[in-house]
């Protein structure tokens, strides 16, 4: 980590207060991305097509910066405000693409739930190697995106 931020391991601590510190620029760093990742994604695009790029753009952070989006599993109301802030702006953009669907302003969290749970338990089970049988990897998370999709439109 100390090498990507350009200083000695030596001195890294002195750029960032202690271990807690560290955490807390990781994740302030992957909710940054993980909303750049999305709002990327999602531009120009409503419902079906919004869905399948927000869940694209999820699974190429966790394959191409899988500490920055470990970073961004837990979330908490004691968050620093920065933190909050990169956090809320990458709700803000699934929210957006679900109000698409019409849905009642009760069930947006659900339903963003119901993605964020869906496509991260599928990319904590690749992460793992849980998926050793030979069959194209690939095709099973688009035909898990079709499925959720599907269950959006008939919420």
């Amino acid at each position: 980590m100390a090498g990507r931020l350009g200083v000695r391991s030596p001195s890294l601590y002195s750029h960032i207060d202690g271990l807690d510190g560290l955490h807390a620029a990781l994740r302030l760093r992957g909710f940054e991305e993980l909303d750049r990742h999305l709002s990327g994604a999602a531009a120009g695009k409503a419902k079906r097509e919004a869905v399948v790029a927000v869940c694209h753009a999820v699974r190429t952070m966790a394959h191409e910066e899988p500490a920055l989006y470990a970073a961004t599993v837990r979330t908490s109301e004691s968050d620093e405000p920065a933190i909050a802030e990169a956090s809320n702006r990458a709700l803000a953009t699934v929210t957006a693409v679900l109000e698409g669907y019409g849905l009642a302003e009760s069930e947006i969290i659900h339903a963003a739930r119901y993605l964020r749970a869906s496509v991260h338990g599928f990319l904590a089970l690749e992460a793992a190697g849980g998926f050793g049988l030979p069959v194209d990897v690939d095709e099973s998370f688009d035909r898990l995106v079709d499925r959720l999709t599907t269950g959006l439109e008939t919420w």
